[in-house]
């Protein structure tokens, strides 16, 4: 068949027109026509043809012939220029990704039909290894009969070794199917334009893979047409303007098992599948890793999935057992590595230091001895690296494999007393900042004192509550390696700071743990008062964390000694009213009642005010149980006049707390008496203050107690309203609570 050009020629001539008068006719441009004539582009769409048929003034027969020689002269997609590659067959044990990949059909579906004005351009960026490459690979083949113009890769080596745009465009006009003679008679400036021009008339899906950087690839972007470009770069790329964006990360913990699963042979897998997911695992779910573990697998056929979980555990050795054949995790890690400027890279290194699953800015800071812009710049060169990751606002994230790696290089790379120093100024951050956010709500403290300068701001009491919330992993961390270096004062004096501050965060459930080691710190120090103090903080937490009230009573029992041989009548008070609430629990009221009412005569003698509204609390409640409601009434009212008082000595947070408490135990007060009506005008008081000053369990259980009250007036309507939202507090209300409120609401006629 003779060429398109050729024919298209040979039917102009014979319809006497002239390359304007074509081009006037059909719409198609003087030069357009005159490159297809001398068979100096690729042939056009069918549209185009359509337009020059119609132009021509060809019968059926005509035209019909016209578009067989078009057909004809369109290179198939087997036709590659060298460094163009046609996309391989997709990987046979491909796994998940089902939303990224329904996001580039959809893209390819925008392109296709023409909803955009410009071409459809998706970047695909994320950590080493994450599956970039596979991912767009997958989605070429997927997607490669949507584009019947072709289907082509260029590998742009952006992370080594990088092609330069001008040497990828001639490739990429090659496969286009522009001769040599063109592109000779063109600089780079005229290539890109080519390039524009052929895929603003093509159907064509390019996928750039492994960019460096916006400059590499801008000019291999079309700027319209029905064209799809997929870009894979470790960088977000984010100077590219009008492109979709789709940051990939690590696999999800079931797509990971199930990749291994494909690789090593699902009766193998199925066999240890216990294994199998400690492997996944182990690798952090980064396809990359899972890949090499499941070749390293399948070459040792004979081996038992465990003697890779085995050879993984080892956290020094983890990094270099993931290798198979010339495929290392560590080697793709090292080639980002390698690119980082000298601030980026030390600043990777220290980040390892960093004890919890996340991070903000303040912890570069912090491990750099710099402000906080100064490292959000620096660690923002990691994210554009891909070797640091962006969690939500705010935050930033290291993957596990990524973590052992920037371990690594810290050990090599840095010097000891350096690391150390970095880790001390991190670690002395971690709880000077953990003591200023506790003491916002000792009644003594309160805001921190305007001479306080800190990385991150405290300056109200939601932001110090976020703060030991969010860096509650860390801080943790920090206070036992405290504990392990023997530093005993400053364990004991982070923890004097958080003597309220565990009303609040209560369902966190780590307060045990910490006031184990402040008690032991005290201890260590020889110190009784301390150590009664640390001893009677513990017992709490052990009651309300672990429900383990019998250890409760005997943390209480050896702080109440502590404090007598100290000749301390407040901690003694303490001592004795943290052993009530568990004797009520386990059901020995009497205990309890007695203990309270001793500890309100010493917290008096003591003049010690939180004391003794603590203590009268307890004393009321256990008036009620002991079914002297009436004088519970008196006593909590009594309570809430002192709180009212114009010059009460107690203050803030304390006295929110305390008076919020009152209300409630007065709405049980009314409860127990029959008189439901008074019980809810209290629990909704008290709901409401437990609400204001944060303190998420109590309020669960006010709209618990709420709730029957309003079961018991027949209003089951607002009972319902009630504990709905007790159940949408979640993991921050008491979990028991919460059985009983599912309870109490199925148990409620339908709507």
């Amino acid at each position: 068949m003779r060429p398109f050009g050729a024919v298209l020629r040979g039917l102009r001539q014979e319809s006497r027109l002239t390359m304007e008068e074509l081009s006037e006719a059909s719409g198609v441009s003087v030069r357009a026509i005159g490159d297809m004539e001398r068979g100096r582009s690729r042939v056009p769409q069918r549209r185009t043809v359509v337009a020059l048929a119609e132009g021509l003034g060809l019968t059926d027969t005509e035209r019909e012939a016209m578009l067989a020689a078009a057909r004809a002269g369109r290179p198939t997609r087997a036709v590659v220029a060298a460094g163009v590659a046609v996309p391989p067959r997709s990987v046979g044990d491909f796994t998940g990704r089902d939303a990224e990949l329904a996001r580039l059909r959809e893209a390819a579906e925008r392109a296709s039909s023409g909803a955009r004005a410009s071409v459809s351009v998706s970047v695909i960026s994320g950590s080493p290894g994450c599956g970039k490459t596979t991912l767009a690979l997958k989605a070429a083949a997927d997607l490669a009969p949507e584009f019947p113009d072709g289907c082509f890769v260029v590998d742009l080596h952006g992370v080594e070794g990088a092609v330069d745009p001008g040497e990828a465009l001639p490739k990429l006009l090659t496969a286009l199917g522009v001769s040599g003679r063109r592109l000779a008679e063109e600089d780079q400036q005229g290539h890109a334009g080519l390039l524009r021009a052929l895929l603003a008339d093509l159907r064509c899906l390019v996928v750039l893979d492994n960019a460096r950087d916006e400059a590499q690839v801008r000019p291999l972007l079309p700027a319209a047409g029905r064209s799809l470009v997929l870009v894979t770069s470790r960088r977000p790329l984010s100077g590219l303007e009008d492109v979709d964006r789709l940051p990939l990360s690590e696999m999800t913990q079931p797509e990971a098992v199930e990749l291994l699963r494909k690789i090593i042979g699902a009766e193998r897998a199925d066999a240890e599948a216990e294994a199998v997911a400690r492997v996944a695992q182990l690798c952090g779910c980064l396809p990359l890793a899972m890949r090499v573990a499941g070749n390293w697998l399948t070459v040792r056929s004979g081996w038992p999935v465990d003697q890779l979980v085995r050879r993984l555990a080892d956290e020094e050795r983890r990094l270099g057992a993931l290798a198979a054949g010339d495929v290392r995790v560590e080697a793709a890690f090292e080639l980002s590595y390698r690119q980082l400027t000298g601030q980026a890279a030390r600043m990777l290194r220290l980040l390892s230091l960093v004890p919890g699953p996340d991070m903000t800015t303040s912890y570069g800071a912090a491990l750099t001895a710099t402000g906080v812009f100064e490292a959000e710049d620096v660690m923002e060169e990691l994210v554009e690296a891909g070797l640091l990751r962006t969690t939500y606002v705010g935050r930033y994230q290291l993957h596990d494999l990524l973590k052992l790696f920037a371990r690594a290089r810290l050990s090599r790379d840095e010097a000891p007393d350096e690391r150390e120093a970095a880790e001390d100024r991190l670690h002395s951050w971690l709880l000077e900042t953990a003591v200023v956010a506790g003491r916002w709500y000792l009644p003594e403290y309160g805001k921190p004192p305007s001479t306080w300068q800190g990385l991150d701001p405290l300056d109200s009491e939601e932001q110090a509550r976020a703060w030991l919330e969010n860096e509650a992993a860390a801080w943790l961390a920090a206070l036992r390696r405290a504990a392990r270096r023997g530093e005993h004062t400053r364990v004991v004096e982070t923890a004097d700071a958080m003597g309220w501050a565990y009303h609040v965060t209560l369902y966190l459930g780590h307060w045990p743990e910490v006031f184990r080691l402040s008690s032991e710190a005290a201890a260590a120090l020889a110190d009784p008062r301390r150590q009664a103090a640390h001893l009677n903080y513990y017992s709490v937490v052990l009651s309300a964390c672990e429900h383990n009230y019998r250890a409760g009573i005997e943390r209480a029992d050896e702080a109440l000694e502590c404090a007598r041989l100290a000749q301390d009548l407040s901690q003694q008070g303490w001592a004795l009213l943290h052993a009530v609430w568990p004797h009520r629990q386990l059901g020995e009221v009497q205990e309890g009642f007695d203990k309270a009412r001793r500890a309100a005569d010493l917290f008096e003698a003591a003049d010690d005010h939180v004391g003794w509204l603590d203590a009268m609390g307890f004393y009321g409640g256990l008036l009620r149980r002991l079914g002297r409601s009436a004088e519970a009434v008196a006593q909590h009212e009594r309570v809430i006049t002192f709180l009212d008082e114009p010059d009460c000595p107690v203050t803030g947070h304390a006295a929110d707390y305390f008076l919020a408490a009152a209300l409630e135990a007065l709405g049980e007060d009314w409860a127990a008496l029959g008189q439901w009506r008074e019980a809810v005008v209290h629990y909704r008081r008290a709901r409401a203050e437990f609400k204001r000053i944060g303190v998420p369990h109590r309020e669960g259980e006010t709209l618990l107690r709420l709730g029957e009250a309003l079961i018991e007036l027949r209003d089951t309507e607002e009972a319902r309203r009630c504990l709905r939202q007790a159940l949408a507090l979640g993991d921050a209300a008491d979990g028991s609570d919460l059985e009983t409120v599912q309870k109490l609401l199925d148990s409620l006629p339908a709507e």
